[in-house]
C-alpha cells in the first residue's frame, strides 16, 4: 500500500503537524486507519488508533492510556484537502470535538472556538456552518445507537 503524506490543520492553536509518520494501517478514498503515538508525553493516553472518514468529514479515534486499556473515543470534525499530485492529505481540524467515554457518555468540545475562530476571521463562514453540519449527523450516529460505525468495530484495526 502506498504511503500518502498526511498533515494536521489546526487554527488554535494554528499549526500543521506532519503525521505521516504513523503506521498506515488502510487506505481507499473513503477512510484512512492509522495507529499512532501521542506526539507529546501525556499520562492519561499513550497511544491510539485513528479512522478518517474522508467523505463523511471526521475522524474517529480510539484512545488507550500507557497500560493498553481503551479509555475514550475521541472525534474530530474535520475538513479534508487532497493533492493527489503529491499525495497529500491535509485534515483540516475545524475545531469542534466530541469525546464518549464506555460507559456511554458523550461531551461536545470546543463549541466556543467555532464562535471565537468566527470572530476573529480564523475561519469562514461555510466552514462553521460545514463543521456544525457534520457535528449534527455524527451526533445522530451517536444518539441513534449506530456508533461506532461498524469499521471501528473491527477489531483487526483497532488492536494496539
Amino acid at each position: 500500500m502506498k504511503k500518502p503524506t498526511i498533515l494536521r490543520k489546526r487554527f488554535i492553536p494554528f499549526e500543521t503537524v506532519d503525521i505521516s509518520g504513523d503506521e498506515l494501517v488502510y487506505r481507499d478514498d473513503a477512510l484512512i486507519i492509522t495507529k499512532w503515538k501521542v506526539i507529546k508525553p501525556r499520562t492519561d493516553i499513550d497511544r491510539g488508533v485513528s479512522f478518517a472518514f474522508l467523505k463523511d468529514g471526521y475522524k474517529i479515534s480510539r484512545f488507550y492510556n500507557p497500560s493498553g486499556n481503551f479509555v475514550y473515543w475521541y472525534c474530530d470534525i474535520i475538513e479534508v484537502e487532497y493533492d493527489e499530485e503529491k499525495d497529500t492529505y491535509t485534515l483540516v481540524d475545524l475545531l469542534v470535538d466530541v469525546k464518549i467515554f464506555p460507559d456511554g457518555q458523550v461531551r461536545i468540545l470546543d463549541i466556543d472556538e467555532i464562535s471565537e475562530a468566527l470572530d476573529e476571521n480564523i475561519i469562514t463562514k461555510e466552514q462553521a456552518s460545514n463543521a456544525l453540519k457534520k457535528l449534527d449527523n455524527l451526533l445522530k450516529i451517536i444518539y441513534d445507537g449506530e456508533f461506532p460505525p461498524k469499521v471501528c468495530r473491527d477489531e483487526e484495526y483497532w488492536k494496539v
